[in-house]
């Protein structure tokens, strides 16, 4: 099996990217993550651009990196500046990284223009700079800045780059489309014409200002590139960079390259929603391989096929990169949908006719504006109330919701509710932060005299939805109402729709705390909550 290089600029490359600050930690913790991930190469940083980028590095001696090599980056040597002499060469073997990225320009417009230097001093530049980290013990893996653009411009000058690089010592040539506008079959065929005359690794950094570094990357692999350059989540400056969380699982599992063990394969999604995390980002759930919706299936017939066999929806088994198939139920739901659902939920299964009811009520609800793909603890409870197996806890008897302004001029919110269980009646009130959340403080105060461990539940999301409709627009639409309640860990949503943003929020939450009521000895046993409720003052 072929052999594949990864090279992770994700810390670099990728935190160019707008919106996106890593901080010293944040910087290690990836790093330690990547390397336990299985990542050949992690690029740190450019020690001679920032203080945090040197200190990094300064931190990274002391960690015992187990699979991975640490890359300092820098560029070629100043014009009219010996090596030696060179500060940002300096910095980058002050690092004391086993091996350092170099970028030097492809580009006879980029010398002549951007540096303002002649086309012989840019290849004495990349021979020297390379030269004189080679004498040090450096492994050097040479950036051919623009070579793409500077090949379609100027084929020859290009090529006298890399035989700069290769004469300078070069370990490994990567070919950059730094400007992202190459096409596959470009990328290919360049490539090829490349390996065909020299004989050294070769590599491919693609930018994704064409939506393209994917591809882009796949095909140079294709014509020869063993050394793929990348980050993860695709961040990167611009359009970003080629996604290695898409790269890998393509290259390995349907390209026969190897890239990693199996095993770490499998925490792809894992490794995806970390760095997502650290960089403070919302995750995509449309993303390929990873996302939440890459196996979800929606239509009817879809559903049914994949019960049957699921590559008749699926490019891949998706516990292979970590991810898990998921039945979502809508209007275009149909019995397999429901019966999947319910297989999954752990419910009893219903029978053709007992499903097709089940079906048709839900398909009447969505039309109301429900969602129950976001909502599958309702979608539960839907279930169970339609066969009878989900008992009533509590009753309302009514509430009351006054919100005013005081002399201040500050809002005030206040609830009072009254609910029975079992025939005993309990009346409170509370106040809030607007009316939602003192309705909800009311709910939990008089359910609590009952439940006490409902005071262990946190409200962790709210969403509001407007859905026009029926000739209703602005304030007077149909709003729908996701809530999303957590214990420990377990989190379930439920959801509630209205022309009143009150009735909408009351209906959610009745649908959580109901939900944990019938759920409660399996979300947390009774033998786990006793001793914290017992602290729960009422």
């Amino acid at each position: 099996m072929k052999n594949i290089k990864l090279f992770d600029t994700t810390l670099r490359d990728g935190s160019q990217a707008e919106k996106i600050s890593f901080s010293l930690e944040d910087k290690l913790n990836i790093a330690r993550r990547l390397d336990a991930f299985g990542i050949h190469y992690i690029e740190g940083g450019w020690p001679g651009s920032n203080p945090k980028d040197q200190t990094f590095f300064e931190q990274a001696k002391k960690e015992n990196w187990k699979n991975t090599l640490m890359v300092a980056f820098g560029s070629t040597r100043r014009a009219n500046t010996k090596p030696e002499k060179d500060k940002n060469l300096n910095l980058l073997l002050s690092s004391e990284t086993p091996t350092v990225s170099v970028f030097g320009k492809s580009w006879i417009m980029h010398a002549t223009v951007a540096l303002g230097i002649t086309p012989e001093e840019n290849l004495t530049m990349i021979y020297d700079s390379l030269k004189y980290l080679k004498v040090h013990g450096r492994e050097v893996i040479y950036d051919a800045e623009h070579f793409f653009d500077g090949y379609k411009d100027n084929a020859d000058y290009a090529l006298k780059t890399l035989q700069a690089a290769l004469e300078g010592g070069a370990d490994v040539m990567v070919l950059c489309d730094t400007n992202g506008g190459t096409l596959p079959h470009q990328i290919y065929e360049i490539t090829e014409i490349v390996r065909q005359k020299f004989s050294i690794e070769l590599g491919i950094h693609a930018h994704n200002d064409g939506d393209l570094a994917i591809a882009n990357t796949l095909a140079a692999v294709r014509a020869g590139a063993r050394h793929v350059q990348g980050t993860i989540n695709g961040y990167g400056e611009r359009c970003g960079n080629a996604n290695l969380v898409s790269v890998i699982p393509n290259l390995q599992l349907k390209m026969g390259y190897h890239c990693l063990d199996s095993e770490k394969l499998s925490q792809l999604s894992d490794l995806s929603a970390y760095i997502y995390e650290m960089a403070n980002t919302v995750p995509r759930d449309e993303a390929p391989f990873v996302g939440r919706s890459a196996f979800a299936h929606k239509g009817g017939i879809h559903v049914s096929a994949v019960m049957k066999h699921p590559q008749t929806y699926e490019h891949i088994d998706p516990e292979k990169v970590g991810n898990s198939r998921r039945v979502l139920i809508s209007d275009l739901s149909g019995r397999s949908n429901v019966r999947y659902k319910m297989s999954e939920l752990g419910l009893q299964e219903l029978d053709n006719e007992h499903a097709s009811k089940i079906v048709q009520q839900v398909k009447n609800l969505e039309n109301e504006g429900y969602s129950f793909e976001a909502a599958e603890a309702s979608f539960e409870l839907l279930v169970e109330r339609y066969r009878g197996t989900s008992p009533v806890f509590f009753q309302l008897s009514g509430f009351r919701e006054i919100t005013e302004k005081d002399k201040e001029n500050c809002p005030r919110s206040e609830a009072s509710i009254r609910v029975s269980v079992d025939g005993h009646e309990e009346h409170t009130a509370a106040e809030g932060n607007g009316p939602v959340n003192a309705l909800d403080n009311a709910l939990r105060k008089a359910l609590t005299h009952f439940f006490p461990e409902i005071a262990l539940l946190h409200l962790v999301d709210y969403k509001v939805r407007v859905l026009n409709g029926a000739g209703r627009s602005g304030t007077a639409s149909r709003v729908r109402v996701l809530i999303e309640t957590q214990l420990g860990e377990n989190r379930w949503s439920t959801i509630g729709v209205s022309e009143n943003i009150i009735e909408a929020s009351w209906q959610a939450l009745v649908d959580s705390y109901n939900y944990f009521l019938h759920k409660k000895h399996q979300l947390y046993p009774e033998k786990e909550y006793r001793n914290e409720t017992e602290s729960v003052h009422i």
